[in-house]
């Protein structure tokens, strides 16, 4: 039997940013005079610009277009996730190129990119690993104006990374003018949510301002006993010290409750070899558990104007998470359910509380020289982050053993008695860096970004049982030329090292040594209908050495892993932008393979092939009419069942998702929902085997603006 990780391996193991060294930026500024006509023009850029940046940091740090980054960027911005009313972030990422969203439990959630997990984010261009890749508990999407995905390997601005991809979380920012809006849903499952957004200045000339955004939401579910409840606030307050210095304090809270939760998934293997078919809403697990987690970010970002070209910048960034769980996994030994009788189930109950604090730095230096008659730009970077983490677990007197005939109800096991809390994991994590990069212009059309990230990564701590105490160095460059044919055709290579700490442990418990590897990738962008539509080519190719891969389960029942070689290859398209005033499109397609060290296929539960559109448009006649449709086709994909012996299957399939929305005066907006439209039945993972995705639902939107 394989158990799922617990809980301190699903809490996010957070390592980021410390800045420091801006003494050259304090001896620069003495050069500023109050009265200078530099720091007019920086307190006008300020004003207008980062309130409204339109450019993305995320792949390089520096301040380029998404068509001359050298490597493939989707965006997810906020029009789009109103449209098709993504409120969460699973659901918002959906709509990228590329994205698979593997939910494999009700609280637990990984997102892969070309084959692998994204263990990687960003918030605000500020890099956040975690190892696992696990995103724990559901988070709201409110607070975010867009989410940047960025594909491929990219160590150089969170120091590790695997070859799958990073996300950049967007966090949305005060508005120059003030306004708000209140949005009222109602759906399916008994679901309402309620949600405010407001932004305004604070002194006459909008120097000063400040946002919150505040969200309430419950939900039942299709699933058997399922129930969630969670509110979500974010602050956000911005404006200038000085002309030439500016500051930025946030703080979000979301607290989400659940019960009647799974841990870990459906069992769907009978013992015939054959595969099980249940109802959607089945679920293993028993109405006394619940999972209740506590996230609260907070952050300060201070940036100073050396000259309209030059700028420093320093952040710290807050994190804590907290998880408080009962849980009931589910498990069928060797022999697989009975198809007859619907016995063969056995029960483990768990009880878990965790906490992990973060504290994340980072400081740069960016601006922009001429050289040869050419602009150049150029980052240089300090960081470093600490996180502690610790988990409690308490025995459980009861519950084990064989289970009633699937499906059951959810009252057939008691709540067993707890006993006192045992230390399970108590661990220390910590990541400085030096990093950098140069965007250099060789000719007019010809450009290249030049890059390096040194990291040293330090691991200690008691982790069940073991002791650990780790410490890794790494030196990774950074290469990629980009190509002008002509003002709408670029050309791009771009090159990056893989250097990944993993949280897997081998059948002695030991942690297993860092993932390395190389990535690369050529492609194509060009620009259409006066740059309004923005298409994407890219060929990639990456080689991964170590990369941590299931292996089995230890004789006291623990996953474990090994290293494996792992090769994959494969190709990319994306079309996105405004086919005309009215209509707005993205369109997505991924083809990829994967294979271990022996040339055979492996990571057979993610998809070779995905496709993902989403069009929106307006009606000519009466502009007040929006409507759209989303969807992903995704390939077949199977898991293997190692301690039943059988293969599990899941075919191809699409799915469809509707919107249409009317304006019925300038403050007030009425909105149409239907997900799963044609109600396709599919599972939610097959790389870490889930269960049944929802049935059609609909949810209708009432937004007033003020």
């Amino acid at each position: 039997m394989s158990f799922p990780k617990r809980p301190s391996s699903i809490t996010c193991h957070t390592k980021l940013a410390l800045a420091i060294s801006l003494l050259s930026a304090n001896a620069l500024a003495q050069t500023q005079t109050p009265g200078s006509t530099a720091a007019t023009d920086v307190e006008e850029v300020y004003i207008v610009g980062v309130r409204e940046n339109r450019v993305s940091k995320g792949a390089t740090g520096l301040s380029l277009d998404v068509k001359d980054t050298p490597q493939s960027i989707s965006i997810v911005d906020r029009e789009l996730m109103d449209n098709f009313g993504t409120n969460n972030l699973n659901d918002a990422l959906k709509l990228a190129t590329g994205i698979t969203v593997e939910e494999w439990e009700t609280n637990r959630t990984n997102y892969t990119a070309r084959g692998f997990d994204i263990k990687n984010t960003q918030v605000d261009g500020v890099g956040m690993p975690n190892n696992w890749g696990i995103v724990t508990s559901v988070m709201d999407s409110a607070g975010y104006e867009k989410l940047e995905v960025i594909r491929g390997a990219n160590g150089l601005l969170t120091g590790v990374g695997n070859a799958s991809g990073t996300i950049n979380y967007v966090r949305k920012r005060p508005t120059n003018t003030a306004q708000g809006e209140v949005t009222l849903t109602r759906g399916s499952f008994d679901n309402s949510r309620a949600e405010i957004d407001y932004s305004t200045p604070f002194t006459d000339d909008a120097k000063w301002a400040g946002r919150v955004v505040a969200v309430r939401e419950m939900e039942e579910s299709y699933l058997r006993g399922l129930k969630n409840d969670h509110q979500y606030l974010y602050g956000v307050i911005d404006g200038q010290l000085t002309e030439n210095s500016t500051l930025t304090v946030g703080y979000s809270y979301q607290n989400a409750n659940t019960t009647g939760n799974m841990w870990g998934a459906l069992v769907l293997s009978y013992s015939d070899k054959t595969q099980a078919e249940f109802d959607r809403g089945v679920s293993p697990t028993q109405d006394w558990t619940h999972w209740d987690t506590n996230n609260t970010t907070a952050f300060i970002e201070y940036t100073y104007h050396l000259s309209p070209d030059w700028e420093a910048k320093l952040t710290y960034n807050y994190r804590k998470s907290a998880n408080d769980d009962k849980l009931f996994y589910v498990y069928s030994g060797d022999t697989g359910i009975d198809k007859e009788t619907g016995l063969g189930l056995y029960g483990w109950p768990g009880k878990f509380i965790d906490e992990e604090q973060a504290h994340l730095f980072d400081g740069t230096i960016t601006g922009g020289f001429e050289l040869f008659g050419l602009a150049q730009e150029v980052i240089l970077g300090l960081s470093a982050a600490k996180s502690d983490f610790v988990m409690y677990e308490h025995p459980a007197s009861s519950g084990f053993g064989a289970l009633p005939a699937f499906p059951y109800p959810g009252n057939v096991v008691p709540e067993p008695e707890w006993g006192e809390r045992t230390l399970s994991e108590d661990t220390t994590q910590e990541l400085d860096r030096a990093y950098g990069a140069l965007r250099l212009s060789a000719t007019e059309n010809l450009k290249a970004v030049l890059g390096f990230n040194y990291a040293r990564y330090h691991r200690e701590g008691n982790s069940s049982g073991t002791i650990v105490d780790q410490t890794e160095e790494k030196f990774s460059p950074y290469a990629g030329i980009t190509y002008d044919f002509n003002s709408h055709l670029l050309g791009y290579v771009s090159y990056s090292d893989i250097y990944q700490p993993q949280d897997f442990k081998d059948i002695n418990k030991n942690y297993l040594d860092p993932a390395k590897g190389v990535n690369y990738e050529v492609g194509l962008k060009a620009d259409w209908l006066d740059k309004r539509l923005l298409t994407t080519l890219a060929v990639f190719k990456a080689d991964q050495k170590n990369l941590g891969t299931y292996a089995g389960t230890s004789d006291d029942a623990q996953s474990y892993y090994v290293g494996q070689d792992v090769d994959s290859k494969g190709i990319e398209a994306e079309v996105t932008g405004r086919l005309g005033d009215l209509t707005s499109i993205v369109f997505g397609v991924t083809k990829l393979t994967l294979e271990d060290q022996q040339g055979l296929d492996t990571y057979i539960g993610v998809p070779r092939k995905t496709l993902n559109l989403a069009i929106s448009t307006k009606l000519p006649q009466y502009t007040a009419i929006a409507f759209g449709m989303s969807g992903k086709w995704q390939s077949d994909t199977k898991y293997y069942d190692d301690v039943v012996g059988v293969t599990l299957r899941q075919d191809s399939y699409a799915t469809l998702n509707l919107f249409a929305s009317w304006d019925i005066n300038e403050n007030t907006q009425l909105k149409l929902n239907i997900n799963n439209v044609t109600d396709e039945k599919y599972l939610t993972s097959m790389v870490n085997l889930g269960y049944y995705a929802a049935p059609r639902n609909v949810s209708a939107a009432l937004k007033i603006s003020f």
